[in-house]
Order: C-alpha cells, then structure tokens, then sequence
C-alpha cells in the first residue's frame, strides 16, 4: 500500500533529576555537596532512507516518545544521557509543523536528518554550590510528514494511454497493467538505463480534466511530479475510446497549468503511443500540423520506437 501522508506527535525525552548530596567521613564535620547533574533525554530524529519508499508504517503508529535522561547521583556522578529516538522515513519526504505550519527540512537524500524535538536539559546536583535547577521538559510537537516522490522523469497522461505498459518496458518496474481507467492508483518508479547512464521515471496515476482541483485524486497525484526535471506527456495516437489527442493533449496542460505554474512550465517530451493500431498515423499527422511540436511515435505494447525516446530523454536530461 502507498501512503503519501501521516501525521505524527512527537515528545522528546525530559531531563533527569540533579542529585542533592553531601559527602561526610570522620575528618568533615559539615558535609560537603556533591550531587551529580541530570542526563539530557533524547533527542527526536526524523532520518531519510532510500530503502524505504513509502510512510505506510506511520498508519499503525502515530506517536513517538523519547526516553528520560538519568538522574544525577552523589559523588559528583552525572546521569546518563538518553539516546536519540530515531525515526525513518523515504527520500523526499517534507517534514512540517503542524502547529506553526512551517516547514522544518526536505530531506531529499539519503541519511540526512533533522532534529525535530530537543530534550529537555538535565537537573543540575548541589555540587554546584547552591540550589540545584529542576530538569528541562523535552519538546512536543504534531508533525506532517508529506512524501514526493524524486524522480528524474514524470510520465503524465489520461487513463489507459498506456503508461504502465511504458514503464514496464523501458525500466526494471512491474507496475499493475489491465485494460480498465485507473489500473494504476499510486505513483510507480523504475530505473531506466541509457547507455552508461541511468535515470528515474515516475508513472503518475491518469489524469482527467478537473485533477487540479481534486477530481479522481489529481491532486495528489500532481504533487508528485514537482520534484521532476522533465515530463514525459504521453498520447493515446490511435483514439481508443473514441478519445481526440489534440484535446486530451490540450486538457492535460490545462490541467497542469492549474495546478502549478511551475509544473507546467516544465519542458515536455510528448510521446504518441499505441502506433500499431488503425488510425494513429493519420492522427499523428494532423497532431503534428495544429500542435507543432516534435512527437516521438511510439508503440510501448510491441516495444517499438523506444530506443529513440529514451536517447530523447537522456539528452534532455
């Protein structure tokens, strides 16, 4: 399951408490305080790691606390700090506070960190020569955790264009693929080589117009092609169901252009699928005349033309 959001609380370790302490023997007639300091309590840490591609564990536990530092005793013995409580989550993902709807860090590569909740300072011991000050509290927060997909190239398009069928040609993924609208409910990522190069692709689920403003998710879906360098529009060229690929094309970048200003001012590669079936030369070429664009035909179901749209793409890229 691909879960995109989560909403977490966090409450960091509290300090723990100075010792009040006197050292006496025979020779010391009032006693001389020597009453260790509190440990500090854990820190929270919110990690990225790119073996994780999915905040799906944060739907069966939404808190986290972090543990007590130690309490100080005599002989001037410090407690013992408390370790950090670190938390893991994908690449990409935002981290924000909920509270003061601020952005805390984007962690954007793998093991970068950000500590999200200080602990609370230790008590200080009577070894400091006067009344001991009480431990801190560690910090607590309601934290979002926004997950958006990095990747190179965005593949956007309608239902049932074949973008699955693309994906599961040109890279190592496996996505879901059926001759039915909205096969594909979550973004799928795969690794296309190019040469010696390689880069990553993003099948978006299908778009529809009306996705800027939520209609059939679309909006959760565009979210995930902001991070992308490029786009990768794809066409269905031989009009299956009865489609108009002028107009989907011009739907599409409405659509986009609704969302994100800069989304849609990403540069495009657009790509007219499904070349094999009757009737897509002839769409192809009065595409060509109103779009005037540069199209790469292709056929993504017989494998055909797409060694031209990725040297396409990694040139682009």
């Amino acid at each position: 399951m691909f879960i995109d959001q989560a909403k977490i609380y966090v409450k960091a370790g509290d300090g723990g408490k100075g010792c009040r302490s006197f050292y006496r023997d025979k020779y010391t007639r009032h006693g001389i305080p020597d009453g260790g300091d509190g440990g500090r309590g854990a820190d929270i840490i919110i990690h990225s790691d790119r073996n994780l591609h999915t905040l799906l564990d944060f739907k069966y536990r939404q808190h986290f606390y972090g543990l007590s530092g130690e309490h100080g005793s005599g002989k001037n013995k410090k407690g013992k700090d408390a370790p950090a409580l670190v938390i893991r989550v994908p690449c990409g993902t935002l981290v924000k506070d909920i509270k003061t709807d601020c952005l805390l860090r984007s962690l954007d590569k793998d093991e970068e960190e950000v500590i999200v909740a200080s602990g609370g300072k230790g008590g200080l011991g009577n070894r400091h020569q006067r009344d001991g000050a009480p431990p801190g509290s560690g910090e607590e927060k309601e934290l979002l955790l926004d997950l958006k997909l990095i990747a190179d190239v965005g593949v956007v398009g309608f239902p049932n264009v074949g973008k699955s069928t693309l994906i599961s040609a040109v890279s190592n993924a496996h996505p879901k693929i059926a001759a039915y609208p909205f096969t594909t409910k979550s973004p799928v990522l795969g690794v296309v080589k190019a040469g010696d190069k390689s880069f990553v692709i993003a099948d978006i689920p299908g778009l529809i117009a009306g996705s800027s403003e939520g209609r059939g998710l679309g909006d959760r879906f565009l979210r995930h092609i902001e991070r992308t360098k490029l786009l990768l529009h794809l066409i269905d060229m031989a009009g299956f169901e009865g489609r108009k690929p002028l107009e989907d094309y011009k739907i599409i970048n409405q659509e986009l252009k609704k969302y994100s200003s800069a989304v849609s001012r990403k540069t495009q590669i657009i790509a007219a699928n499904k070349m094999d079936l009757e009737g897509a030369d002839k769409n192809l070429e009065k595409f060509k005349k109103m779009a005037r664009k540069k199209v790469y035909p292709i056929s993504a179901l017989k494998q055909q033309g797409l060694e031209g749209l990725i040297e396409a793409i990694s040139k682009k890229l």
